[in-house]
């Protein structure tokens, strides 16, 4: 029996799928823990596959390659090395789980599978869809019983409970847990209630990066009995944390204060969790780079600045490609002061500039189709054509560079239908951001360089810039931006009745008004990019209702 047990809280960035990479991964933060005295290396949830794997955990050709995988990583365990705690996707019979293996003496020497469900804000393997199994025991490791709790586990007493009465003296927690605003609090609370009910300590690590609509945001933990904070990693970051625990005289298990880093929160969490987002989007799919193209606007500009920050201005190309002017051009403004702003941009952020030239294409279109218009109104459709045409042109530019054309719409026009021109790009970095939001990051960046981007300190975002969105309207017969979001929030967020809404000085007009632009949006939503879901909802980032119901007269 050992007095003494060093725990690494490995806090990586798999891909999910990529079992190789992922391996390697796992392998270099080994290496690292045995250079710094580990005894075992605990991994988040699903460190071996990546998560979410959605249909991809069903098929048989995949997990199996999960398995040997894993037994590779356990045959590399029989060097004397520190043992390693892994989170995969794991067979038992019919039933697939999502599992934790101890791997070490060169073999898979226990597994136990996540007992409860899937818990939106602590992890997502409900997406996943797998079969919970039965109630745990602990592992023993070295003459230590450790309690494993996997992904959802930690959000309920029980199956900590289960295992404190099952004889464990220290709980680990294997999350996967993605970014929401108050999550990083959310999880280390749900720690603290299983320390002080089960009077055991708790270290957690938690997964980071970027992956299909989630961040997954680190800031793994350890609790000292008593709920004690004795170790934290950043947020946003791979990290290897080491704990270290000694036997106390009355048979527990203790540590003293480790490396400790504050998270950070607010906007500036939000901030890091875009720009991770985006960043991972674009090297999880190997593209050399992104393409954004700046209209003078402050959605762009934001998109172009977080791109530079996560990639660094050498990965970046904007594109200006103005259009006339009309209500589905982000800035609204006249062409001029658009390339000029665009210009501005660029120059603060240090990217590359291109120039395209959308007036004969744009006046080709308007003349194939000026039979078809004929003694109509085709204001409206005009205005769309050429943002879509716009959309296009910018997808086959960054199609030929190979790079992956951001999205610069914002969640405001998304869900109601203001983004035609989203057609062909492959990431929406603002998918789940308001347009209030947008304004509220903006002014943070100019006055915050975050640790770690590659982007210029200082004014990213033109002061001009910021100044029209302060004045900026609406689309006629719409509120304010502030009273907008607002609406959009109670409506389609906290499902809030007409008379909830008219409490909060929303007409019962305008409610209605902003109902059918969201249900009328629906079929454009689905054909959306992917973009970070930031809400603290575990349903879709955006509600999804039926496309073709006709009039949904729910307001």
């Amino acid at each position: 029996m050992t007095d003494r047990l060093s725990i690494a809280l490995a806090q990586i960035n798999p891909a999910a799928g990529n079992l190789a990479a992922n391996a390697g991964r796992i392998r270099a933060a080994r290496a690292e823990a045995a250079a710094r005295g580990a005894d075992l290396v605990v991994f988040p949830a699903g460190a071996v596959s990546g998560t979410p794997l959605l249909d991809l955990a069903a098929f048989p050709v995949f997990l199996d390659a999960v398995q040997a995988t894993v037994q590779a990583l356990a045959d590399e365990t029989a060097d004397g090395g520190p043992a390693l705690l892994v989170g995969a996707p794991w067979r038992d019979g019919p039933r697939r789980h999502n599992g934790a293996l101890l791997l070490d003496g060169g073999e898979v020497a226990a597994v136990r599978f996540q007992a409860a469900p899937g818990i939106g804000g602590i992890d997502v393997s409900g997406e996943d869809h797998f079969d919970t199994g039965p109630m745990p025991g602990p592992v023993n490791f070295r003459g230590v019983r450790i309690g494993l709790l996997v992904g959802g586990d930690l959000a309920t007493g029980d199956v900590a409970e289960t295992l404190a009465e099952s004889g464990a003296e220290l709980l680990v927690a294997m999350l996967a847990g993605p970014f929401a605003p108050g999550s990083t609090d959310e999880r280390v609370q749900a720690a603290v209630a299983r320390v002080v009910e089960c009077g055991l300590p708790l270290a957690a690590v938690n997964l980071v990066g970027g992956q299909e609509d989630r961040v997954f945001d680190g800031g793994s933990f350890a609790l000292a009995p008593g709920g004690r904070l004795v170790a934290q990693a950043p947020l946003f970051a791979e990290h290897l944390l080491l704990t270290r625990w000694e036997r106390d005289p009355n048979d527990g298990w203790d540590s003293s204060e480790a490396e400790m880093i504050a998270p950070v929160d607010g906007t500036a969490a939000l901030y890091s969790a875009l720009v991770l987002g985006l960043h991972d989007a674009v090297t999880k799919s190997g593209a050399p780079g992104a393409v954004v193209g700046l209209t003078g606007g402050l959605d762009s500009a934001l998109v172009a600045a977080m791109a530079v920050d996560a990639l660094g201005p050498e990965r970046v190309l904007a594109v200006r490609a103005p259009l006339p002017g009309g209500p589905f051009e982000a800035s609204a403004v006249a062409v001029a002061d658009s390339l000029d702003d665009a210009a501005e941009i660029v120059e603060l952020l240090g990217c590359r500039l291109d120039n395209v030239a959308l007036a004969p294409v744009l006046k080709a279109a308007d003349s194939l189709l000026a039979p078809a218009f004929a003694g109509r109104e085709p204001v409206v459709t005009t205005d769309r054509l050429h943002a879509r045409l716009r959309g296009t042109t910018l997808a086959a530019l960054a199609e030929r560079m190979g790079a992956l054309l951001l999205s610069t719409v914002d969640r405001t026009d998304r869900l109601l239908g203001l983004a035609p021109e989203e057609i062909g790009c492959g990431y929406a970095v603002l998918a789940d951001v308001s347009k209030t939001a947008v304004l509220d990051l903006a002014r943070w960046r100019n006055a915050n360089q975050p640790a770690g981007m590659r982007g210029p300190a200082g004014l990213v975002v033109p002061d001009r810039v910021l100044a029209r969105r302060l004045k900026a309207e609406t689309p006629a017969g719409l509120p304010p931006v502030e009273a907008l979001d607002d609406l959009l929030t109670g409506l389609l967020d906290g499902g809030l009745s007409p008379a909830d809404l008219a409490r909060r000085g929303h007409a019962s007009e305008m409610v209605a008004t902003v109902w059918r632009l969201a249900v009328q949006a629906e079929a454009g939503r689905r054909r959306a990019p992917p973009g970070p879901r930031l809400a603290r909802r575990a349903v879709a980032p955006l509600r999804h209702v039926p496309i073709f119901g006709g009039n949904i007269d729910l307001i």
